[in-house]
């Protein structure tokens, strides 16, 4: 069974930052991790670590500099243990939202400092102000943001990305999440 996701953060968006999913599964090969497998071209891995208890933090940083030497590009990496997302998962404070898309889980390497929640909180605040009915909710290190109205119209997102909450993470929506949870062997 796979052990762990990593997350890359602004890769193949625009055609910048080109990372081919084949070159970074034989990249995350040769650094001792097994059972790669990628889904789709955004920069989403699932892997078995060597170690029993590997330090997430600790693989993040190896992928980032593995990455960055590799390709040119920063990684951005956060990863997260098999565990860390059924726990994302388990934790969904909008569960009767029926439409993945509408539902993004932001995935940050650290948990937010007190002014990072206070940069949410003042970014839900403005954009509510502007009549946007999207929500923001903090649990442990993942930012779950819900957009009924859709992301790329999203008021609070717009807000969210000028603070380092959103930008020192990276978001997949919930369609993303149950995908990648079931390659993991749920």
């Amino acid at each position: 069974m796979r052990t762990h996701v990593a997350l890359l953060r602004g890769i193949n968006v625009g055609g910048r930052n080109k990372v081919p999913m084949a070159g970074l599964r034989e990249l995350m090969t040769s650094l001792g991790l097994t059972d790669v497998a990628t889904y789709i071209q955004s920069g989403n891995v699932v892997f078995t670590s060597g170690s029993d208890r590997p330090d997430a933090g600790k693989l993040a940083e190896v992928l980032d500099a593995a990455i960055t030497g590799r390709f040119g590009v920063p990684g951005h990496v956060v990863v997260v243990s098999r565990a860390e997302l059924a726990q994302v998962i388990a934790d969904n404070p909008y569960p009767g939202e029926s439409n993945p898309k509408a539902l993004h889980a932001i995935f940050r390497r650290s948990e937010l400092t007190p002014d990072d929640k206070a940069a949410v909180e003042k970014a839900r605040q403005r954009a509510g102000d502007k009549g946007c009915r999207d929500d923001v909710t903090v649990v442990g290190r993942t930012l779950f943001l819900h957009t009924p109205d859709g992301l790329g119209r999203s008021e609070l997102a717009a807000q969210l990305s000028r603070t380092s909450s959103m930008t020192a993470g990276t978001a997949r929506n919930w369609a993303t999440v149950h995908k990648l949870m079931a390659m993991l062997g749920d």
